[in-house]
């Protein structure tokens, strides 16, 4: 579904993506993984149109470079950004809403597969946003992003500051997308749940990918988890 090919990024005069290169297929959970810096976020901006960039993105067929975020978006891409960006202002329900495709025929996902998947959503449905816990908001930005259909979602760090139990509710889910047939890019720091739920890992360091493999591979492999991954 996904194809990047030698990938460069760019902030002003500043070099930040080194040719990087990896697949996504359809119905496939993905892991990238990597030090805080290693540019990780910086590759979904790149898709998503948010960050100046030069090489080939091929989203079934059609190139990416260049494209406006909103016109990706209504590619069937979605961004589950790591600063979540709810409406403080606006209703859980209200948040949903705003998700929608207009128009948007034979969607997968409807207002009470939401509040099946996350039961407090439902009873917070009327609540502003902006009063939720980190873990209620994350849970939302991520229906929201579903709300619009996506054939690939792009989540980055979605367990960050959550509590553990709430960390295995988004591996669990994440798993039920998979199921529904949505590819996951999944950027997450925290490697039990990533290699628990990916069916293939790959490692960023200094900007390109330093591994591309399966979570097995990644576990056999020592030097790269010393030199890339561990503090």
């Amino acid at each position: 579904m996904l194809k990047v090919r030698d990938l460069h990024a760019y902030y002003g005069k500043s070099h930040v993506l080194h040719g990087v290169h990896f697949d996504v297929g359809e119905g496939e959970i993905v892991a990238l993984l990597g030090r805080n810096g290693s540019g990780r976020s910086t590759t979904a901006k790149s898709i998503m149109g948010l960050v100046h960039c030069e090489g080939t993105l091929d989203w079934k067929g059609r190139s990416l470079i260049g494209c406006k975020t909103h016109d990706i978006a209504h590619m069937g891409i979605g961004y589950v950004p790591e600063s979540r960006d709810i409406f403080p202002g606006l209703t859980v329900h209200q948040n949903l809403l705003l998700g929608q495709k207009a128009g948007a025929q034979g969607a997968r996902w409807s207002f009470d597969d939401m509040y099946a998947m996350f039961p407090r959503l439902k009873e917070r449905q009327h609540t502003a946003a902006g009063v939720m816990s980190g873990g209620e908001q994350q849970m939302l930005t991520l229906c929201r992003t579903l709300m619009g259909n996506p054939e690939l979602i792009i989540i980055d760090e979605p367990t960050e500051g959550l509590a553990p139990k709430i960390v295995e509710l988004v591996g669990e889910y994440l798993k039920k997308l998979k199921e529904r047939g949505v590819s996951v890019l999944l950027i997450e720091q925290k490697l039990t749940i990533a290699m628990h739920i990916s069916d293939r890992a790959l490692v960023m360091g200094h900007g390109s990918i330093v591994f591309d493999g399966t979570p097995d591979g990644l576990r056999a492999d020592t030097a790269v988890r010393k030199e890339w991954l561990e503090v």
